[in-house]
């Protein structure tokens, strides 16, 4: 085997394993919560050693932030892909159904997701990253509502596209706080759907 060809057989089994801690956290993190969980736990998850988990992460807090931005990055490239199937013109409701069929609608990332929130409160560098991820994804939803503008007008409550699509994430938000609660995945899916849908038209005329 070529340098190379080993170099490259190397990486490709420390992609693998630090997939499968981040697969591991996941499942140990939803069940037990951030705080309650041992780098010792992770690793018999994984089925690894602590030697495979430092040559990955230096701590247990920069593998649970890796793990937030590997499944809320994966949130916003399902909410960009949907929303970009409509071209130019943009049908509402067809894109709310699209979005809300694909969207990450899971009690245990919910769990992980809040979890990381209150990490966030307390710890301003997580809290940036949080709000940086926000970021984009509301950037991607008002870069998608401004292209359409000209095509599909926006109920003029809902002012300019940034603050529509604050309120698309605050609907989001709010979603999944129910869900949390009563662990009905499909009731929040139509939820969603019916609550994105009136607030992206006036709810009685239909969009040209």
């Amino acid at each position: 085997m070529t340098v190379d060809g080993a170099t490259k057989r190397v990486t490709r089994r420390r992609a693998q394993t630090r997939a499968r801690l981040l697969d591991a956290a996941f499942t140990v993190f939803a069940a037990k919560g951030f705080g309650r969980v041992s780098i010792e736990e992770v690793c018999e998850a994984a089925g690894f050693s602590r030697g495979a988990f430092y040559s990955n992460f230096a701590t247990l807090d920069e593998l649970f932030f890796a793990l937030y931005r590997e499944r809320a990055d994966l949130l916003a490239r399902q909410v960009a892909d949907a929303l970009a199937l409509d071209g130019p013109d943009l049908d509402v409701p067809a894109s709310v159904d699209r979005v809300t069929d694909v969207l990450l609608l899971d009690v245990d990332w919910l769990l992980v997701k809040t979890d990381f929130l209150v990490h966030a409160a307390r710890d301003p560098a997580v809290a940036q990253a949080l709000l940086d991820h926000r970021a984009r994804l509301r950037q991607a939803i008002a870069d998608r509502l401004s292209q359409a503008r000209g095509h599909t007008p926006l109920p003029a409550v809902l002012g300019d596209v940034d603050s529509a699509a604050r309120a698309v994430v605050a609907a989001y938000d709010g979603v999944t706080t129910q869900l949390l609660l009563d662990r009905d995945g499909d009731r929040a899916r139509a939820w969603l759907k019916q609550l994105l849908t009136a607030l992206l038209t006036d709810g009685s005329t239909p969009l040209a």
